[in-house]
């Protein structure tokens, strides 16, 4: 289909694993790497299968000191098919000559194909086609498809197709020294003549594993006469099919896999589900209809047009593509959260962050079902994190800043330094703003839907529990006459405490401490959102008393803010920090996107200098509009002139090193209004970043959530400037020469809409079904009312219509 196809026209080892990671299949249940099908574990090639909750701790002895990672675990290898012509070795690119190679991802069908023409050692040449997806109609379900074409010769081939349980973790080079097998075997196992099983159980969570497997060969439509031998050990089982093949003449190899947990519902055990499950699956050609049908409802609701800008589009599709194989409406029966970086690799350990800040957004205007699941990934965990503030002595809910399995803090207090070799302290811990993402998470996902009962039933005792942890971690300062936030960190991860200070964390973290300030003036607007009775039940459950909702409506008029030269402070003290010399590090260093890293390479502290990692101070005003953030100050008693946001934005601009993806999400979103072009160039980086790896090896260790879904709200909330206000859904958009043809849905509080913008004409229509009107919408002063299957056409202002202004 045009438009959605990433297409890699020879095969270059140094970036395979990275091509690896960017067509990776998945539904939103389970995702497995591009990795070629033939090709074993080694330094080029990464075969790797994440599901959703599949984690698993171990201990590794470390220096004398037990050090425990929990880990999303590489499941066995379903994929396993290899080709041997004539008795000859198992084909492998590093093994044959290669005449031609494609390697195209299907971004429409996340269906990911390969075509190879190669000269084997005995002068045969022979065609190979492979096509493979990971099914969006059935959450269990995979296949493989090869096409095989002897060009010059005529033969007999063996097929292995094989089920390996023997995996283990180790694509993230500075986790290897850390256990990395997770396994263990329980047993392999037959379901007739053509299919193969196996089951296997993590070593500590216990969850069990299995996999099922029907191969068959075909000569056109017809079933090609097939030997079969089985070989099996504990953790291993595969069949090797012997077939004749004729010169010209194409066969096909068809391989289907069922893939089931001890987590998934409706099941007696995982290896019985999978047994009958690829028994009763459909050939190739079907299931992949029925998975075509399923995508294609999909990107009915989310594709995006963008037609002025080819490359842009191809890449918000990749990125749309790679958000819904993590989070599906597969993904929505499960207790899931959303990975840092999805379920292609292992950095971050599969675990979850603040990350779902920036995948929200996109979801919450066209699949809100799936946020609200992934939501209570967050509540089902709101004991532990009730448990954790209580034995750190604070009251409400503490969530950790890593998280996995249970929702116990999952952050490592070492981590290695690939520059130095060093094993270094993380105090990355200390950052409680995901408490804060938490909760902005839920009232957004409210304000997009008016889903009145998850807010009764969970996001309220969310909200709440978490208002009550930044009143308890706050302390009042009486000579300031405000409230105050010492001992954590913000997103700024360069910073972890003050210079020379055996104290961890920092004081007032500009952040931190608004955000805080904003939670305890939204927490009783909640309470007023509920039913009378449910309100008062919850008061009492919690014991949420008027002195408490006293003491936060105090909060949210004196916090401290920190200020310096007229910008907004970092935190308190930035400003005695000493400068950087960025231009002698930008000469001396080819990529300084880790200047920590650097910087304790040379022997220097990161916490003496002003060097950011990523966004901190410069968050507030991605998060809020405006209106919202001149609310919030002058709420505190702060002045907030029209250039506060300018004169912080360009001064941290020039301090941040964009160590994170996710900064160059933040910085295009800041400067939509203030500096387009620039918001534009930063937008183009942020599209690039995983699909060219601009961070220089982290993408093939599984992509970025986090930056994939923020280009999508970018674009829809940066450039065509949808916001929600009160029950208006509004737009301002810019660069509407960028923009000129852009369409895409949304759907606003259960009413799906159609968006598009031609010249100076914003048009939006209301589809009939599912409508739940009235429905407002607003363009600048104007506001009007949408009915069902009516359309509304508003002339966008001149100021909004140039990117090279």
């Amino acid at each position: 289909m045009h438009g959605f196809a990433l297409t890699y026209d020879h095969f270059d080892p140094e970036f395979e694993l990275l091509r690896e990671a960017i067509t990776s299949t998945g539904n939103g249940y389970f995702c497995t790497r591009g990795t070629a099908e033939w090709e074993d574990v080694d330094t080029v090639h990464y075969p790797g299968t994440y599901a959703h909750g599949g984690f698993n701790r171990e201990t590794t002895i470390f220096d004398g000191h037990p050090v425990l990672n929990e880990d999303l675990v590489n499941l066995p290898n379903w994929l396993v098919l290899k080709l041997r012509i004539e008795g000859g070795p198992a084909l492998r690119l590093a093994n044959v000559e290669v005449l031609d190679y494609r390697h195209t991802y299907d971004i429409h069908l996340a269906l990911v194909r390969r075509e190879m023409r190669f000269r084997d050692s005995a002068g045969r040449v022979t065609s190979l086609t492979s096509r493979r997806f990971v099914s969006m109609a059935h959450s269990h379900q995979a296949c493989i498809e090869w096409t095989l074409v002897p060009e010059n010769w005529s033969g007999h081939v063996e097929v292995v197709t094989a089920l390996d349980g023997r995996m283990t973790n180790h694509i993230v080079a500075r986790y290897r020294e850390l256990e990395g097998r997770h396994l263990d075997p329980v047993s392999p196992r037959t379901f007739g003549p053509e299919v193969i099983a196996l089951k296997v159980q993590t070593r500590q969570s216990n969850i069990y594993i299995a996999q099922a497997a029907r191969t068959r060969a075909f000569h056109g439509d017809e079933p090609a006469k097939t030997e079969r031998r089985l070989h099996q050990l504990m953790d291993y089982i595969q069949q090797v099919l012997t077939f004749d093949v004729e010169r010209g003449r194409p066969a096909r190899v068809e391989k289907m896999v069922a893939l089931f947990t001890s987590h998934d519902n409706a099941i007696t055990e995982p290896l019985t589900a999978a047994g009958r499950h690829v028994l009763r699956y459909p050939d190739f050609a079907g299931a992949l209809e029925e998975h075509e049908l399923a995508w294609t409802e999909l990107w009915d609701g989310c594709d995006v047009q963008l037609p002025r800008e080819p490359r842009a589009q191809l890449l918000l599709r990749l990125h749309i593509a790679h958000v819904l194989q993590v989070c599906s409406r597969h993904t929505a029966r499960h207790d899931a959260g959303v990975p840092a970086r999805g379920l292609n690799g292992e950095a971050y350990r599969g675990h979850v962050f603040w990350d779902e800040l920036y995948v929200y957004p996109f979801l919450n205007l066209r699949l809100p079902e799936i946020t609200r699941a992934l939501l209570l990934y967050r509540y089902r965990r709101l004991t532990e994190a009730q448990a954790a503030a209580l034995e750190a002595g604070y009251r409400g809910a503490m969530f950790p800043w890593q998280s996995g399995s249970d929702g116990t803090e999952e952050t490592q207090r070492v981590h290695l330094n690939p520059l130095s070799g060093e094993w270094e302290p993380d105090l990355s811990r200390n950052q409680r703003h995901v408490n804060s993402a938490i909760f902005y998470n839920v009232w957004r996902y409210f304000q997009a839907t008016d889903d009145l009962e998850f807010l009764r039933d969970y996001g309220a005792e969310l909200m709440l529990e978490i208002a009550r942890f930044w009143a308890s971690i706050a302390h009042y300062n009486p000579d300031r006459q405000r409230y105050e936030i010492h001992g954590v960190m913000g997103p700024d991860e360069f910073h972890e405490r003050y210079p020379g200070a055996e104290e961890a964390g920092l004081r007032n973290n500009a952040y931190t401490n608004a955000m805080a300030a904003w939670i305890t003036a939204t927490a009783p607007l909640v309470l007023d959102l509920l039913p009378p009775s449910r309100s008062a039940m919850l008061r009492r459950h919690l014991e949420v008393t008027d002195e408490e909702l006293n003491a936060w409506k105090d909060m949210s008029r004196r916090m401290y803010i920190p200020f310096h030269d007229g910008v907004v402070s970092q935190f308190e003290g930035y400003a005695e920090l000493e400068e950087l010399d960025w231009d002698h590090y930008r000469a001396a260093y080819h990529n300084i996107q880790r200047m920590d890293r650097i910087l304790k390479a040379e022997g220097k502290d990161p916490n003496r200098y002003k060097v950011a990692k990523q966004a901190d101070a410069v968050m507030l005003f991605f998060l809020f509009d405006s209106g919202e953030l001149r609310t919030l100050f002058e709420r505190l008693g702060y002045d907030y002139d029209d250039d506060l946001a300018r004169r912080t934005i360009e001064y941290y601009d020039q301090r941040t090193s964009h160590g994170s993806t996710l900064s160059f999400v933040t910085y295009a979103g800041v400067l939509t209004g203030i500096d387009p072009p620039s918001s534009w160039d930063r937008f183009m980086v942020a599209l690039e970043s995983d699909v060219s790896d601009v961070q220089g090896g982290t993408t093939k260790e599984g992509i970025h959530m986090g930056v994939m879904s923020g280009t999508l709200d970018l674009l829809q909330r940066g450039f065509v400037g949808t916001s929600v206000t009160g029950d208006v859904l509004r737009l301002a958009p810019r660069l509407l020469d960028r923009l000129d043809g852009v369409a895409f849905s949304m759907r606003f509080r259960g009413t799906s809409i159609r968006v598009g913008i031609e010249g100076d004409k914003l048009t939006l229509l209301a589809q009939t079904e599912g409508f739940r009107g009235p429905l407002r919408v607003g363009v600048g002063d104007e506001v009007r009312e949408l009915s069902p299957g009516g359309t509304c056409v508003f002339t966008l202002p001149p100021q909004a219509s140039s990117a090279h202004q």
